[in-house]
């Protein structure tokens, strides 16, 4: 074996970084190997057409801690996010829109063009999430009570549900609708114009393969709220740079503070010695020896591809087997010669620089995951646009354009035997016939394009059945039981094993909060701190 190190982190994605950066701070000696040749895992940013360049797979921020970002010092360095002017716009089916954000007079004066009622009770509506967001982010940068771990599992979960015991009757129902109901049912007690129910309900099925009809979906629509940019909560917005400068930063930070980095590096198996990981075998070869090993990788590419099923206990090995994972997710990047001209509103506006979203209804929302479930791939598929050309033009030349589309619904696997090699083009295609639809001109102004099905995400990133989210957001893949009941605390059943990624709380997105919590359990295991009950 090479030297030894006091941690060895697999993947240098965000959380990886994040996890290095706090475990160098304290002292100790860190390296993080990475399969590909760049650091950030699926937030980098890539030229895909000459002079064009664009996030590659996450494409927005808003659910970065603010923790993460002052320990680091982030903006120090070159860290920069730009709001969007309105959060989300929605071209309806006969030629209106709808506008969502930009404070909530004028949000409401939208919702009066579909529905009075809407606009009245909209205020309420905010303040029954907000009070459940606040709830997530209090809960984001803990460590979830472990189960079996006697008195400390029982303190740890008293001292984490107080807040919940101090909501109100009211507010505690509003809980328990977020996390067990449906997004149409939720929405439906509360709307009743489909425009609207659309607005909020398209957050249930980002990164979810479901329908807004799946029981537990709206927990996913509240996940995509209890972030903030730039002190706004809710706020969303663009990483100057685009996602892979905010990596780039995180690794100098690192690098800063001893930790090194190897690119390309691919882990073949996690190296475990009496029961204890000790170490990683690397593709080509060559093993490392470290004190612990931290894999910021999904649960399901850590343990059914890098440990050894007899070093694992026999009823965990089956409980992952059972972890479910698979998005339906279809990633674009387009390069444009000129700005999408939209049928409802033609010119160029603050629309542009928002979440464009084509996907009029629940209704229109639930027919893509049913037709996904049925063909491997929605003819009509969901489809978010961002243009961060139009507010950072350091990514496209001058009087062009890059655009992401971030697209559901296509199934992890398509059925029959059928592989996504031989259909990424048709239904990168049938996407584009979908902007098409709304936009006119649009497919003409194409001059670059990149595309990644639910097995492309999964080859580049390894992200095993193309889940951003590492795994489900269903309730029981959240909390003290992600990604098992029994090792919810960035431990896994392997001694010196730990987990740092979106497979544990509090899951997907950029967020950093697995990495800093997993630091957290790990210096306490070291003992260099000790929790606060103590």
């Amino acid at each position: 074996m090479t030297k030894a190190y006091d941690a060895l982190i697999i993947g240098a994605g965000h959380n990886g970084l994040v996890c290095a950066f706090y475990l160098a701070k304290a002292g100790l000696k860190v390296r993080i190997v990475e399969a590909r040749d760049v650091v950030g895992g699926a937030a980098v940013t890539e030229e895909f057409a000459p002079g064009f360049r664009n996030s590659v797979a996450s494409y927005t921020v808003s659910l970065l801690q603010p923790k993460v970002i002052a320990d680091m010092k982030l903006a120090d360095h070159g860290y920069r996010v730009i709001e969007r002017p309105i959060s989300n716009f929605l071209p309806q089916e006969d030629g209106g829109y709808l506008k969502l954000g930009a404070g909530l007079e004028r949000t409401q004066a939208e919702f009066r063009k579909f529905s009075a009622r809407d606009a009245e009770v909209l205020p309420q509506y905010y303040d029954a999430l907000e009070n459940v967001a606040e709830l997530l982010r209090d809960l984001a940068l803990r460590v979830p009570p472990n189960v079996g771990e006697g008195m400390r599992t029982l303190l740890d979960g008293a001292r984490q549900g107080r807040r919940f015991a101090t909501l109100s009757l009211e507010q505690q129902r509003d809980v328990l609708d977020l996390f067990t109901k449906s997004a149409r049912t939720m929405l439906d007690s509360w709307f009743e114009s489909e425009a609207v129910k659309a607005a909020f309900g398209f957050d249930a099925v980002v990164g979810n393969y479901a329908s807004p009809d799946t029981p537990g979906s709206a927990y996913v629509l509240l996940h995509h709220v209890f972030g903030e940019v730039n002190g706004k909560k809710g706020a969303w917005g663009h990483s100057v740079g685009g996602m892979g400068k905010i990596t780039e930063i995180m690794a100098k930070v690192c690098r800063d503070h001893g930790v090194e980095i190897s690119l390309e590096s691919p882990v073949a198996k996690v190296l475990v010695d009496g029961g204890k990981a000790v170490g990683v075998k690397l593709v080509g070869g060559e093993e490392i020896a470290a004190a612990r090993v931290i894999a910021n990788v999904g649960p399901k590419l850590l343990y059914e591809r890098m440990v050894d099923a007899g070093d694992l206990p026999a009823d965990f090995e089956r409980r992952i087997k059972g972890f479910k994972a698979g998005s339906g997710t279809f990633r674009m990047n387009v390069a444009l010669s000129e700005l999408p001209r939209f049928t409802c509103l033609p010119e160029p506006g603050e629309h542009h620089q928002s979440g464009i979203i084509l996907a009029p209804t629940l209704d229109y929302m639930d027919r893509a995951f049913l037709d996904a479930k049925r063909d491997g791939w929605s003819k009509e598929p969901i489809v978010e646009m961002l243009i961060p050309s139009t507010v950072d033009d350091s990514l496209a030349p001058e009087g062009c354009h890059v655009a992401s589309l971030f697209c559901q619904q296509f199934a992890p696997e398509l059925p029959e035997g059928r592989d996504w090699d031989d259909e990424e083009e048709a239904a990168a295609d049938c996407i584009i016939d979908t902007v098409e639809k709304h936009a006119p001109g649009f497919r003409a102004s194409i001059v670059g394009q990149t595309r990644l099905s639910p097995k492309g995400l999964e080859r580049k990133f390894g992200l095993v059945g193309g889940d951003i989210m590492h795994g489900n957001m269903s309730l029981d893949q959240l909390w003290s039981a992600r990604p098992v009941l029994g090792n919810g605390g960035y431990r896994g059943p392997v001694k010196g094993l730990y987990m740092c990624g979106a497979g544990t709380h509090p899951g997907g997105g950029v967020t950093g909060a697995p990495g800093h919590n997993a630091a957290q359990v790990i210096l306490r295991d070291r003992g260099l701190f000790a929790p606060r009950w103590r």
